[in-house]
């Protein structure tokens, strides 16, 4: 019987060090882990708005932008490849009548008479739908 106790108390005292070596994992952090943390916490807490206000305004406009870049898109590259300097131009104005002009600034240079280079041509343009019914939406 006094084996056992012996035995009993040696393995009592032999655990007594494994429990002071475990330690809590907040304790075990070092003060870099813990600034980095919060401060990429702090950053989730200010950048989630303004993602969930993006990601509301990409499922109002997109369909709408997908469809515009569907149509304008050839247009838009064929007066990319005309226009070499866009600093020499004013911004966009929308008429009453619904026409875009882009105005060439005063004190822009003045164009060669015969361009350099023409646009590429090589691509073929897209074919003009005729509409389905006689009737046009306006």
């Amino acid at each position: 019987m006094r084996h056992v106790i012996a035995l009993l108390t040696c393995l009592s005292l032999a655990a007594a060090p494994l429990a002071a070596q475990e330690r809590d994992p907040e304790q075990g952090r070092s003060l870099m882990e813990r600034g980095i943390e919060l401060f990429l916490k702090g950053l989730n807490d200010e950048v989630s708005p303004a993602v969930r206000s993006l990601r509301s305004l990409t499922e109002e406009f997109g369909p709408a932008m997908q469809s515009f870049l569907s149509e304008m898109g050839p247009a838009f590259k064929d007066l990319l490849g005309q226009v070499k300097d866009w600093s020499a131009y004013e911004k966009p104005e929308i008429l009453p009548n619904g026409d875009i002009i882009i105005r060439r600034k005063p004190d822009a240079p003045k164009l060669p008479e015969k361009p350099d280079d023409k646009p590429d041509r090589s691509m073929p343009k897209p074919p003009l739908k005729a509409p389905e019914s006689n009737e046009i939406d306006i």
